[in-house]
């Protein structure tokens, strides 16, 4: 289940290293503002669904990868947001 999710921090990853033409990725990597605005619309959507009781686990999925692409554009590695979870957690 977490190599889906691997999978996904390594294509951004790798994405951003060599940049594809017309990747959607790519676009999202280098249009910082229209990452954040893909962020906030997708958690919205995903809000809205959860309301709705209706197209939850595609939402999710979306808040997912637009994260993982926001975080990565910006420079906030996955492992660091990792540790910073298991510095939080109580013994």
């Amino acid at each position: 289940m977490l190599n889906v999710l691997e999978d996904l921090i390594n294509l951004a990853r790798t994405r951003k290293k060599n940049p594809i033409k017309d990747s959607y990725t790519n676009k999202l990597l280098k249009d910082k503002n229209l990452s954040k605005e893909k962020v906030l619309e997708e958690i919205n959507e995903l809000i809205e669904s959860v309301d709705k009781n209706s197209n939850k686990i595609h939402e999710a999925a979306d808040v997912f990868y637009h994260l993982i692409i926001y975080l990565e554009s910006n420079d906030i590695k996955i492992e660091d947001i990792m540790a910073e979870l298991k510095s939080r957690k109580k013994q």
